[in-house]
């Protein structure tokens, strides 16, 4: 119960955050890629400060065994960069420049009911079982 509690609490935090920082918004993402017409720096700010303000707690659970929740806690074990890892995050960032959408803004936003974000968050759970089934496959 304390594990679900905590997770409901921090994805609220989160949700209010980039309700607060406006980041639900796909203009100002895309007007963020835009670097040669209406740049708008907000999302460079956003990600910045969410930088800046995790970093203490990531030095502080790097000192520690277990998570408060008492659970061991899973850091990579390899700085290799694999082919996976890039093909991925050049997956991500197309569809991101194309719709102006990222997963965790698309949920909070889900709540609107937009047909358009109800395609996408329906496409981003196809995605995800696609990468199960084909990680299964290949081991």
């Amino acid at each position: 119960m304390r594990k679900a509690l905590l997770a409901y609490s921090v994805a609220f935090l989160f949700s209010c955050g980039l309700l607060v920082s406006g980041m639900t918004d796909p203009r100002r993402v895309l007007d963020f890629l835009d670097v040669s017409g209406a740049w708008n720096p907000a999302l460079a700010l956003v990600m910045g400060s969410a930088v800046l303000s995790a970093w203490p707690f990531f030095r502080y659970a790097h000192r520690r065994q277990r998570t408060w929740l008492g659970d061991a806690f899973q850091w990579p074990d390899t700085r290799r960069i694999a082919p996976r890892l890039i093909f991925g995050a050049a997956l991500f960032g197309l569809g991101w420049g194309i719709t102006g959408l990222c997963p965790a803004p698309a949920l909070v936003m889900l709540a609107s009911g937009r047909a358009y974000l109800l395609i996408f968050v329906a496409s981003l759970a196809v995605g995800m079982r696609l990468v199960g089934w084909w990680t299964q496959r290949s081991r």
